[in-house]
């Protein structure tokens, strides 16, 4: 149920200043296997220190992510304590790789072209921005196996209203691309056939965004959305004034003073 041999788990290509790393388990619908979670992690850290300033997350084949891989998980139950210690580690493994994308110092987009299911859907919220195909579809299914997306939910209840995301949690439904849409879980819904082409589009326009200000905003947008209000607003005063003394502040707003294009440092 894996890639063969021969090809990796984690498909790496780039695009200029742009790089594409697609899950390949396609016959596995791209299930969360404990190795496929740890070629990822890996490729998100070496990206961390490439040249890239956009990273695009895809899939190979007719599904994104269809969550954990639940045979795998199984076969835990024959140990000794009945997989208790391997759960936790692949649930501790996969909250790691989501924080990652949070955290990760370039914008993640995803490029979703079809079913993102339980930890998959995770998988999406987690990232920065989302463009799905018209057929993709999500759902948080773990209520109809006994086992509630509760992970999921993590990143889930960060992006859409909360009775959204319970209604998603509490049903386990499926939604359409314009129901996600709608909700506040991608940020496009396209055809089918242009969705690579609209993907890459995106991830090029915020690509030619002056890098370490695309770095300090995304570090800041996230950190202050844990803060009380008033600690926020202290957090980001602080982050414009760093941001103001920084070279491509400099170089910004003396171009628009100037009416030229800025010319950004590499």
């Amino acid at each position: 149920m894996n890639a063969p041999a021969s090809e990796p788990l984690v498909l790496s290509s780039r695009n200029g200043p742009v790089l594409r790393l697609a899950l390949n388990r396609p016959r596995a619908r791209n299930a969360l296997s404990e190795a496929l979670m740890t070629a990822l992690q890996g490729a998100l850290d070496d990206a961390a220190k490439d040249d890239s300033r956009v990273i695009v997350l895809a899939a190979e084949g007719p599904a994104f992510c269809a969550g954990h891989d639940l045979k795998e998980m199984t076969a835990h139950r024959a140990e000794a304590d009945s997989g208790k210690a391997a759960f936790a580690a692949i649930f501790a493994q996969c909250s790691r790789l989501m924080q990652t994308i949070v955290r990760h110092p370039k914008p993640v987009i995803a490029q979703v072209q079809g079913i993102a299911t339980a930890a998959g859907c995770q998988l999406v919220a987690s990232c920065d921005l989302a463009v799905a195909s018209v057929e993709a579809k999500f759902a948080t299914p773990g209520v109809n196996i006994g086992l509630f997306c509760s992970t999921p939910m993590v990143a889930l209840s960060r992006n859409v209203s909360r009775k959204h995301a319970m209604e998603m949690l509490l049903t386990g439904d499926m939604i359409s691309a314009n129901q996600a849409y709608h909700m506040g879980l991608l940020n496009r819904v396209v055809a089918h056939e242009t969705l690579e082409a609209e993907t890459m589009a995106l991830a090029q326009q915020v690509a030619g965004k002056p890098r370490a200000t695309v770095k300090i905003g995304k570090e800041a947008f996230y950190r202050q959305l844990e803060m009380p209000l008033s600690d926020a607003y202290d957090y980001a005063s602080q982050v414009m004034t760093e941001n103001m003394l920084h070279a491509e502040a400099n170089e910004g707003i003396c171009a628009f003073v100037e009416k030229r294009d800025p010319k950004w440092p590499e």
